[in-house]
Formats: structure tokens, sequence, C-alpha cells
């Protein structure tokens, strides 16, 4: 199965194709190219562009597809349209599946071993959005808060943000972003089983920052 995973929770705008075991229990996700962009403003632009460049190198066309995978959030307002906008753009073209994962998810996923974890990204605004894990399933959160009143116990090891995870006493994991196979993995077994995707909800988990006029004078 040929998939198309997208983020653009964070400031890395990702996008990779990774090729999916149909038939394996274990939904191990095999990276076949990806593309990486760290740019905040830059998510329009460059998006696109590194899905066509992604489909390239791997030797496929978009009509090879079998669905897309997409990070949901939490992340700013902007940046969540355009990732989420273009999965959906490729999955009504293509007329296939487009499935929606929570990208604190997927950062978990790539993170070694199932003990006690905490994944925090950049909300702004001074805060973190944040999800604590345990036995590799996702046990509290996502939501957002102010790092000083995030409590790092349980959790034994904390990944995400690199400029966010030493505010922590914990044991950082070089894991910073959400990746096209940890996206995958999230998936996997929805994706192997056909399961029918959910309508894409993004997590913004607080109002965007652009408001109507109309909204403003309320």
């Amino acid at each position: 199965m040929l998939v198309l995973a997208i983020d653009t929770s964070t400031p890395a705008v990702t996008a990779g194709v990774v090729s999916l075991d149909r038939d394996s229990d274990s939904g191990d996700a095999r990276l076949l190219a990806v593309r990486i962009t760290v740019d905040a403003r830059a998510h329009a632009e460059v998006l696109t562009p590194q899905v066509l460049e992604c489909l390239t190198e791997s030797g496929h066309t978009a009509a090879d597809l079998d669905a897309v995978v997409v990070g949901v959030g939490p992340g700013p307002f902007t940046g969540l349209r355009v990732g989420m906008a273009t999965a959906a753009a490729f999955g009504d073209a293509l007329g296939i599946p487009v499935h929606g994962v929570c990208s604190l998810d997927a950062i978990a996923a790539d993170v070694a071993g199932d003990g006690d974890l905490l994944v925090v990204t950049d909300a702004r605004r001074r805060e973190v959005y944040w999800a604590r894990y345990s036995g590799g399933e996702r046990v509290a959160g996502p939501d957002v808060i102010k790092p000083s009143e995030l409590d790092a116990a349980p959790s034994r090891v904390i990944a995400g943000s690199a400029s966010h995870v030493d505010m922590f006493d914990l044991p950082v994991e070089p894991v910073e972003t959400p990746s096209p196979a940890g996206l995958v993995a999230v998936a996997a077994q929805a994706l192997r089983v056909g399961v029918e995707p959910e309508p894409l909800v993004p997590l913004y988990l607080r109002r965007p920052d652009a408001v109507e006029l109309a909204d403003r004078k309320k």
C-alpha cells in the first residue's frame, strides 16, 4: 500500500511517501521519500512541490497512491489549514481515503520503547501543546498549557519541540516533529483493514488568532 503522509502542525512542513504492508499485523511503514522544510511561514508555498518531489523520488505518480494520512494537530490555525486542505485535495482528486491523526501521536510513535512519555510542541503565546503516553497509548491530552503549569511526572522521558523539551527535568528523546513513517504508523491498523476515515477535524484547541471583524466587536 502506497501512502502519502503530510504534516504542517509545527514549523516543519513535512511530506513523505510511505510503503505499508497490507498483510503485516505489525503495520511497519517503510519510508520511500521525504521532504522537510522548517519555516512556519512557508507551508502554502512548499508543501505541494514537496509532495510531487517525493512521488518522483519514490518512482511513483499520484495515481499510484492508495491513501493519504495527515496530521490534524494540535497546531496553529494557518499551518493546519494548509496541510489538511492539501491532503483533502489529493484524496478528492484521486478518490482515495484521507485519514487524520493526532500529530503528537505521530511523534510518540517514533520514540523507541513503550514507557511513560511526554510530548510537547510549540503552541506560541508562551504555551505548549502536550499529550502523555504510557505503554504506547495516549493517556492524557492533547491540550494546551503554559510550560510552568505542566507537571513532568509521571512521565519518564520527553520528546518534541527542541526549544521546549529542556523546560522539563526529563531525559530527551531526539524526535522533534511528526515524521511520515510516524504518521502512517498511527493510522496503520485503519489503513490495513480499510476502515472508513472520519471527517478531518483540526485540533486547534483554542480560537485562531485571525478572527472576523464582526467577532472582534463582540
